[in-house]
């Protein structure tokens, strides 16, 4: 492989035969909010060659706090067909397929099963959609990475990388966790998470739309870190660098 020219501070770093591994590389990326754009930015700007990004959202106002593509001027855009257009533009070469909609299960199986992901990585933020994804992805015997909640977190030192088994001090974990185990999941899904509380001042209930009963207030650097932690996983496993 003939290394591009914007790669080259890559290569000094991490060599020819780790980009060439990305570069063949096949992700799949559900959830393009604050923790999901950047992971996705991260894993372009790395240099892999093939992703699919999912997401049926459009940018809202509150998302300019923390998520990659929301600006004042593109509220009511596309939140994928954003990222699209920008990961193009980073890495004219890339391989993208962009779905602007949420998935019923059955596409997603479908999707899982006809492709042969190298990756799967899940940054929804809402537990049933989560769940569906988690159990094909698991099914189908693909490597996955699953994001927790970022919210209700101030401190970068107590972001972690484990089995979801092993995750503590996170609701949505706990809910997640709790669910996956009735469908006999207990491990075998890297989850990035954070040990620190929640504060219970940082919680505001909804009317229950959108599959969310609650939402934690959020600050622009932590879904950002998880994302980057996610980026930082996939690409070391998928390009063969030791830790």
């Amino acid at each position: 492989m003939e290394i591009p020219p914007w790669l080259e501070r890559t290569e000094l770093l991490v060599g020819a035969e780790c980009l060439t591994q990305l570069a063949a590389a096949k992700v799949l990326l559900v959830g393009l909010g604050g923790v999901g754009s950047y992971a996705g930015e991260f894993l372009v700007r790395a240099g892999i060659g093939n992703i699919t990004i999912i997401d049926g959202d459009k940018v809202d106002r509150t998302n300019i706090n923390r998520q990659m593509q929301a600006l004042h001027s593109t509220i009511g855009m596309s939140k994928a067909e954003l990222l699209k257009t920008r990961f193009i533009d980073i890495n004219p070469a890339l391989q993208v397929t962009c779905f602007e909609k949420f998935m019923e299960p059955e596409d997603m199986e479908n999707l899982i099963r006809d492709n042969e992901y190298d990756f799967v990585i899940d940054c929804i933020d809402s537990v049933t959609p989560k769940l569906t994804l988690l159990k094909l992805a698991r099914r189908s015997k693909s490597k996955i990475i699953s994001s927790m909640g970022a919210g209700g977190k101030l401190d970068p030192s107590k972001i972690r990388v484990g089995d979801i088994s092993t995750t503590k001090e996170c609701k949505f974990a706990q809910s997640v966790r709790k669910r996956l185990k009735r469908e006999g999941v207990r491990k075998g899904i890297i989850a990035v998470f954070s040990e620190e509380i929640q504060p219970k001042s940082a919680l505001r209930m909804t009317d229950g739309t959108n599959y969310k009963r609650s939402f934690y207030g959020t600050i622009s650097y932590m879904p950002a870190l998880f994302g980057l932690t996610i980026a930082s996983e996939v690409i070391r496993r998928l390009g063969g660098l030791k830790k």
